[in-house]
């Protein structure tokens, strides 16, 4: 199965050209040519990314699935306003030219007028538009004892910035503000958090996970933030979100501070970089509108890339190390898109300087390295390569879309190496007969590999080195089912308006007991739902019940609620 979606890319790419041709002879479907670039007014302005829990990207995804916004790239985002909109603009025509499709056109417009203002936009460095964009409070009630360690045994809240949750009365209060200027755009996003203290891991669990599993003297290092040992002090901190300042060129934001990333086309997790940890400080450029180049583009269509480095923190062994992120996607097709991603982990106190000799060591290092190389000054670094695509089915482009996410270790690439490789497959059904409001998604995902040399948790989202792997304040930064798991997610979701919905949701996820001794087990279920009330304030509402099992931890089967209330006001505030 996993072998399949990796060789499968060819097939598509026929059937694609295919059932084009087939659909080249319908005038309703015929689509508007993706644009090279960005308008020659537009491309003057900087723009500020959406952030990825914006009830924009689920409206733009469920557009897409109902063969719309041909020019999105799923597997590269956050977005900018300004991209938002050129999607929108490129797909106007046939949004208005096709039948039986009054939700398309109702999230077009819906989208459109939230980004609509940065297309009008005229302002300069001396007249800088300004918003004050939200302000909101999470309030969130936790009973029995959830886990918050995606390290080994677990999470019960994923995807959520990594923000601190404990069995009791949790909130996050906080505002997003943005500004603009000429090329230049400011955001910033900041929040008061609130968890209560909890008891922890005792002194014995977190030896054994520490000594034992990550191969960290514990004795050395008895403060990680990758193992939750106890006793867990409250947190009653602000915490800045997002906060950067960018700087519009020929197509880029190039930007420094602090931003999200989601680098797969999945709902549920990005095998790489998602929001599951808390974001980091880095310097990125970023092709924020789609890019062709004559003769290589009638090949690759148009397409899309971003780098991005900064340091990782809550490390220990070694201390503040630093990751680099490089990736590219391609659009051959209106209907496929696939992508390359690696990121590098090098560096760290006591093990090797952080200086430019270092970065391009690691940056142009592409095969394994001796172990002495790996043990010295020299070591290339940690490197992780994925894979992506997403590809709505030829005749049914309307109707399903398929998807892949996959991770590998030590290897160029999951192709190069399928059976050490970790997947998150996933489709997305956008359409019921009788019932278009609803849709459901199904999606796997596993860094359990079927090679059999390897064992303990200690190949994916693991280094010989850097032990604490892809990681920031302790959370990783990748797929929640963590190392050496097993699991699955689904969402039965029936769209009230473009931004409202309510969602039936299932967890799975085990982690293997040759990776944690007696395994774990958890299963989530949740109903959500998010409405409009009075125009500009959103209610969204959550009721989560788990049980897991980690026989290491607590004997028995034990389980957990969450229940989640938040309110957020848009005043749409602006000079």
């Amino acid at each position: 199965m996993k072998l399949t979606f990796v060789l499968s890319i060819p097939l598509l790419l026929w059937a694609e050209s295919f059932s084009g041709a087939a659909r080249a002879q319908t005038p309703n479907q015929a689509m508007p040519a993706i644009d090279s670039g960005p308008d020659s007014d537009t491309d003057t302005q900087g723009s500020t990314y959406v952030p990825v829990d914006s009830w924009i990207y689920p409206a733009l995804d469920r557009l897409h699935g109902l063969g719309y916004v041909d020019s999105a790239f799923l597997g590269l985002r956050p977005w900018t306003r300004l991209s938002i909109a050129h999607m929108l603009e490129l797909s106007a025509d046939q949004i208005e030219s096709g039948t039986n499709n009054d939700e398309a056109r109702a999230i077009y417009s819906a989208v459109l007028k939230e980004v609509k203002p940065d297309l009008d936009r005229t302002t300069t460095l001396g007249h800088p538009g300004t918003e004050l964009e939200s302000v909101y409070t999470d309030i969130r009630g936790t009973g029995g004892t959830p886990l918050r360690d995606s390290f080994h045994l677990g999470q019960t809240i994923i995807n959520d910035y990594g923000r601190p949750y404990e069995s009791g009365f949790n909130n996050s209060t906080g505002f997003s503000a943005r500004a603009e200027a000429g090329r230049l755009s400011l955001y910033f996003r900041g929040e008061a958090q609130h968890a209560p203290s909890a008891t922890g891991y005792s002194p014995t669990l977190a030896a054994l996970l520490s000594n034992t599993i990550d191969n960290i003297p514990f004795a050395t290092n008895p403060q990680q933030d990758t193992i939750p040992a106890g006793p867990i002090a409250a947190a009653n901190d602000f915490r800045v979100v997002e906060a950067n300042l960018s700087y519009h060129l020929l197509g880029h934001e190039v930007s420094l501070g602090k931003d999200d990333h989601w680098l797969g086309p999945a709902k549920g997790a990005s095998m790489l970089w998602s929001n599951n940890a808390e974001n980091i400080y880095d310097f990125e450029i970023n092709r924020v509108e789609p890019l062709s180049i004559p003769l290589l583009s009638r090949v690759t269509g148009p397409f899309r890339y971003d780098f991005f480095v900064g340091s990782l923190k809550g490390h220990t062994y070694p201390n503040d190390p630093w990751g680099h992120m490089e990736k590219i996607s391609f659009k051959p097709t209106r209907d496929l898109e696939f992508g390359f991603d690696r990121l590098t982990i090098w560096g760290g106190k006591g093990h090797e300087p952080i200086t430019l000799h270092t970065f391009l060591h690691s940056f142009f290092s592409f095969q394994n390295v001796t172990s002495a190389e790996k043990l010295s000054a020299n070591d290339p670094g940690a490197r992780f390569g994925t894979f992506d695509f997403s590809y709505r089915l030829p005749f049914l482009r309307k109707w399903i879309t398929i998807y892949t996410d996959s991770l590998s270790h030590d290897d160029v690439s999951p192709i190069s190496a399928p059976r050490r490789a970790g997947y998150h497959p996933g489709v997305y059904l956008a359409r019921f007969p009788g019932l278009e409001h609803l849709d459901l998604r199904v999606e796997g995902a596993s860094t359990d590999t079927v090679s059999a040399s390897v064992e303990s948790g200690q190949f994916l989202y693991y280094e010989t080195v850097q032990r604490q792997g892809p990681t920031n304040k302790g959370f990783l930064v990748g797929d929640w089912v963590g190392r050496q798991g097993k699991g699955g997610q689904a969402w039965l979701t029936y769209h009230l308006s473009p931004q409202e919905e309510l969602h039936f949701m299932y967890r799975n996820a085990k982690a293997s007991n040759e990776f944690i001794p007696g395994g774990t087990t958890q299963n989530d279920f949740e109903v959500y739902v998010c409405k409009r009330v009075l125009k500009d304030f959103e209610v969204r509402g959550s009721m989560q019940y788990e049980r897991w099992k980690a026989p290491i931890y607590q004997t028995g089967a034990q389980s957990d609620a969450v229940g989640t209330f938040q309110i957020t006001w848009f005043p749409h505030i602006s000079k």
